[in-house]
């Protein structure tokens, strides 16, 4: 039987792996001390995004809300918003009206190419009128 911290150390490579990050996940600092021989998994807090997309991982769906995709009818960058009658919600990184995909149209997304859209939106914020 493995230890609990091994467990937890599993458990979070897991979860990076399917795109999810809690911060706060550890090993029950209460438990843990206790004379019980399993301590509990304290999963932590984590933000409405995050929990959006480790339910959307725990569902199936693919891509899951959160990642980022490229559409490949177009090379359109977008983040997954949701999965509605079968497509697929998409929302451009760096702004714009959201569109729907077929699944089968979507890839994961270059992450350099993703972080070239965020910093062309960061840099369109910062423009000041003429």
């Amino acid at each position: 039987m493995r230890s609990t911290e091994e467990v937890v150390q599993s458990l979070r490579e897991a979860l990076v792996g399917v795109g999810v990050v809690l911060p706060s996940l550890a090993v029950d600092p209460v438990t843990g001390a206790s004379e019980e021989p399993f301590a509990l998994v304290d999963l932590g807090r984590c933000n409405v995004r995050t929990a959006e997309r480790l339910a959307s991982v725990l569902r199936g769906e693919v891509p899951a809300v959160g990642s980022h995709v490229v559409d490949v009818r177009d090379g359109r960058i977008g983040e997954v918003m949701g999965h509605l009658g079968g497509r697929v919600q998409l929302r451009p990184v760096a702004g714009g009206r959201e569109w729907d995909s077929p699944p089968e149209s979507t890839g994961p997304a270059p992450p350099g190419d993703v972080l070239r859209a965020r910093v062309r939106k960061v840099n369109g914020e910062g423009r000041l009128p003429c």
